[in-house]
């Protein structure tokens, strides 16, 4: 197969007049500044996919469904308990329906791999199926179904607060203890997809429980969310006298394979260990904005050598463009500035913001995606309306639409459209209709 792209964003920079050719699952060849040959498919703007560092593909199904006002003051941890009472009613073919369409739109919004952090392994009862990865099975599967690349990153949960307190009743699918954690991760090893660990968080796990499970995971990925909200940081300096991020960067072999998954609240000094330390931190505006979790300090953080990565979390909405928009716009709206995250004087923004995304590949052990002999055809192409000379900031700040999307080599998206749209949306609204009945 040969396409041929208008313009290409490659290692060196935008090229025009790009044809790559494919072999299987990679780009075979790529020349530049050539025309296009009678059998070539012709596209516009070119660039390599974006890593989707965080997801919790289940919540797909409760986008809209939260937000009524309670009776009181509503907050994430009032989101939290409506979410522990959805996850009730799901199975392994309910999550396997949900997920295939949040795969499918991440697709479309220009993801072409998704770390989940995947937390709901158990019956409704509590109980282990017979096969205890059945839920992270359905995961896989609607990897698979949908084409998306998938780091799977089962999730250690153990207590409801920090000190080991016990589990609540709404925590029930979620629990592990460290022989059966492990056991777990036996199980996943044959479905053949990059691995890692994921300790929910400091409040989940104790101090021997994290040492404990560390060994498990000796080359993958660790993710941990931390310092999400206030109420966490001062319950965190309630037990351990320390905030979170400065407990964890002086108990746990911090380094790149660590993804800190929002990171909201942190001191200058946390801000700086974690760049030092080479982790990436794992940003979600767009679910951070929902649940009224705070903002990030990106630009020092950046500044510093930082290195972030983007996800879509509650999957409240899915357009890895609006991620990195709402990103440079909380910026701008607590700093009071414009072009805040971008890299230099005189460079673009969409482009910094692009360059940074690009990066959280790392946190999920993969390469970032590349237009190169022998890279995975990772692709997302523009429609032909975004002014040629600020591509990736019509994309971002001017919503240009996405045309075309490869992954692992294969057409998934057409006009904006996942190919398996229609049959996954049917069976998603299906679900739906019987959840909420």
């Amino acid at each position: 197969m040969a396409l041929w792209f208008e313009q290409a964003l490659l290692p060196e920079g935008w090229r025009k007049g790009v044809r790559i050719t494919l072999a299987g699952n990679r780009i075979a060849t790529l020349t530049s500044d050539t025309n296009p040959q009678p059998q070539d498919e012709r596209h516009g703007p070119a660039f390599p996919g974006l890593p989707n560092v965080h997801s919790h593909a289940f919540q797909r199904a409760m986008a809209g469904l939260t937000e009524r006002a309670g009776n009181t003051a509503d907050s994430f941890w009032t989101w939290r308990e409506a979410m522990y009472r959805f996850v009730d009613r799901l199975n392994p073919e309910g999550l396997h329906a949900i997920a295939a369409l949040a795969y499918a739109e991440m697709l479309e919004g220009g993801f072409t791999r998704v770390g989940e952090f995947h937390y709901l392994h158990h019956d409704p009862n509590g109980a282990p199926y017979a096969n205890p990865a059945a839920m992270a099975q359905a995961i896989a599967q609607a990897a698979r179904d949908s084409g998306i690349g998938l780091t799977l990153l089962p999730v250690f949960y153990a207590h409801a607060d920090f000190g080991g307190a016990p589990p609540t009743h709404g925590q029930r699918r979620f629990l592990h203890d460290r022989d059966s954690f492990a056991r777990l991760l036996e199980a996943l090893k044959p479905l053949d997809v990059p691995l890692g660990i994921a300790p929910h968080s400091l409040r989940a796990v104790t101090p021997e429980e994290l040492a404990a499970i560390l060994p498990l995971a000796p080359d993958g990925p660790i993710h941990i969310h931390i310092a999400e909200q206030m109420a966490e940081v001062d319950a965190c300096l309630g037990w351990s006298g320390q905030r979170p991020v400065e407990w964890l960067m002086d108990h746990a072999p911090v380094d790149r394979r660590w993804c800190l998954v929002h990171a909201t609240h942190i001191t200058e000094s946390e801000r700086n260990r974690i760049a030092q330390s080479g982790a990436t931190v794992g940003l979600c505006p767009i679910t951070e904005a929902n649940l009224g979790d705070g903002l990030f300090p990106a630009q020092p953080f950046l500044a510093a050598g930082g290195r972030i990565g983007i996800g879509s979390d509650s999957n409240v909405e899915i357009d890895v463009a609006a991620e990195l928009r709402l990103l440079e716009y909380g910026q701008r709206l607590s700093r009071q500035g414009r072009n805040l995250l971008a890299s230099a004087p005189g460079q673009s923004t969409g482009a910094s913001l692009y360059n940074a995304a690009r990066q959280g590949a790392h946190a999920l052990g993969a390469s970032p995606a590349t237009l190169a002999p022998g890279a995975r055809a990772d692709i997302v192409t523009l429609r032909r309306d975004p002014p040629a000379h600020a591509l990736l900031d019509g994309w971002i700040f001017a919503r240009a639409r996405i045309d075309s999307v490869w992954c692992d080599g294969r057409k998934r998206v057409s006009a904006g459209v996942h190919h398996g749209r229609p049959a996954i949306e049917a069976r998603y609204n299906q679900l739906l209709k019987a959840l909420l009945d």
